[in-house]
């Protein structure tokens, strides 16, 4: 029985070089993965009840607080690399563009910036993750490719048909290795492993699908849809660490990544069991408050068309209140002429001599109609 292998083959090289500038594999694909989410988040955002542009605005602070938590992460649980004995040294613990960003990291130092930016915004922080969340899980697999070019994260050796090659890279300054970023592909097979940077991507893509289906069958929000993206990575994080075989520090024998996932996935479970039901008002996303706060104030003549409206149709106990009032004004003129001549020095009435004197059609002040002020002289 013969069995065939499609051993794939990692690529030649992950740089090349537009004159002095160096064009790098692995920050392509970051820079399209960011590109990707951003386009995914706004859209969703907006559909939430959400302003369009924000997400924009928001990320102006979490790429880079993310950037700077994914490499603090990378030299944190990798600190040899850079500062053990025989290490690579500061200068490239500086290099991001070499490739080394954790995650874990990203996530945690990014929604930082995000939390600061909408805060600004007056937004929330959680529905804004739960609609940047799809975009986040989907530019990861898009990441991979560049640790594809990278020749990085793969596992161990293989003899399953979808292994993939490794050579030996030349740099340019004639070392030759296996991890050399730099270096040229010398042709010469060093092993054939599996890709788990391939099983992460497709894992990744699945956890995008899952998460864009549930949130549109279940009314889900505050947060909840970000920790099922959180948990869901971490279970397929868990077991792809299992595989790996590249450098790697290990706590007990056990990559410290997989102590990672095991607890970031128990605090995702929790809080998607802790946290509040349903989905946030829409009217708590879209309004800006710089924009309600510069709304100009009514017109003059819209209140005073809107206080004549209300006067000349006035019902329930406005009506019978002033139906009323005109009863007892009726009254008390009419008392004030019978008794005119009885009390002529009465201040509510004023005797009538004349019978076709104009004054005897006018009404008589009451307590309803205020006298004018009396000017002293």
């Amino acid at each position: 029985m013969t069995t065939i292998l499609a051993y794939f083959p990692s690529p030649p090289r992950g740089v090349w070089h537009l004159g002095p500038i160096p064009i790098r594999a692995y920050a392509l694909f970051i820079i399209a993965g960011i590109v990707v989410a951003l386009l995914i988040g706004d859209r969703r955002w907006a559909a939430r009840g959400g302003e369009r542009g924000v997400i924009y605005d928001i990320a102006l602070w979490a790429v880079p607080f993310g950037l700077v938590g994914g490499r603090l992460y990378h030299l944190i649980t990798d600190w040899r690399t850079y500062f053990g004995g025989g290490g690579a040294g500061p200068g490239a613990a500086l290099r991001i563009w070499d490739g080394g960003l954790g995650i874990w990291g990203a996530v945690a130092l990014g929604g930082v910036g995000a939390w600061i930016a909408c805060r600004r915004r007056g937004i929330p922080l959680p529905a804004f993750a739960d609609a940047v969340a799809p975009g986040i899980v989907l530019a990861q697999a898009i990441g991979r490719l560049g640790n594809y070019f990278n020749q990085e994260l793969y596992g161990r050796e293989t003899t399953l048909p979808w292994g993939m090659e490794v050579f030996y890279r030349r740099d340019p300054s004639g070392f030759v290795d296996v991890h050399s970023l730099d270096g040229v592909s010398t042709g010469q097979l060093a092993m054939v492993v599996q890709p788990t940077f391939l099983y992460e991507l497709l894992w990744n893509v699945l956890v995008f699908v899952a998460l864009i289906y549930i949130d549109r069958r279940l009314n889900i929000g505050h947060g909840r849809l970000f920790a099922l993206y959180v948990a869901g990575y971490c279970v397929g994080r868990f077991c792809i660490e299992l595989l790996r075989d590249d450098p790697a520090t290990h706590i007990a024998g056990i990559r410290i990544n997989s102590f990672t996932s095991t607890f970031v996935f128990i605090g995702a479970v929790v809080y998607v069991m802790l946290a509040p039901r349903g989905r946030e008002d829409p009217a708590s996303l879209g309004a800006d408050r710089t924009a309600v706060e510069e709304e100009p104030a009514p017109e003059p003549a819209t209140e005073l068309a809107a206080v004549a409206s209300g006067a000349a149709g006035p019902t329930g106990h406005d009506a019978d209140g002033l139906a009323e009032s005109a009863e007892t004004t009726g009254d008390a003129e009419a008392t004030g002429h019978a008794d005119a001549h009885e009390a002529p020095g009465d201040d509510a009435a004023e005797p009538v001599d004349d019978p076709g004197d104009d004054r005897a059609d006018e009404p008589e002040p009451t307590d309803a109609e205020p006298r004018e002020p009396e000017t002293e002289s």
